[in-house]
């Protein structure tokens, strides 16, 4: 059974914005775009960079140490959509955006 743990207040996380939360042992990338809350793995896949300090335009996410970019609604690399950092399920409860930790698919 899937269970969805609090990750933030949605007033908490500007449109156009990203940040990096732990839940439940992981670490978690969330986003806002336009209004809408998007979860991926924090880790960028090249070396490691923390995806929730990167630079979000639109749906995507640019990884701050080396450029990598990733679409937050899918968790896919741009340019090479095979390559995939996890992709979590989120939802809107009371003014609160929660995440579900198992894998969205």
């Amino acid at each position: 059974m899937s269970e969805f743990i609090r990750a933030l207040a949605a007033s908490d996380l500007a449109p156009g914005t990203g940040v990096e939360v732990s839940l439940g042992g992981r670490a978690v990338a969330l986003f806002n775009v336009g209004g809408t809350f998007h979860a991926i793995g924090n880790t960028c896949l090249h070396r490691g960079g923390p995806l929730g300090q990167g630079f979000v335009e639109g749906p995507r996410v640019t990884c701050p140490w080396h450029g990598w970019c990733f679409d937050v609604t899918t968790g896919e690399n741009v340019m090479n959509p095979e390559l995939k950092v996890v992709h979590y399920e989120v939802k809107m409860e009371d003014g609160q955006v929660l995440v579900n930790l198992e894998p969205a698919r």
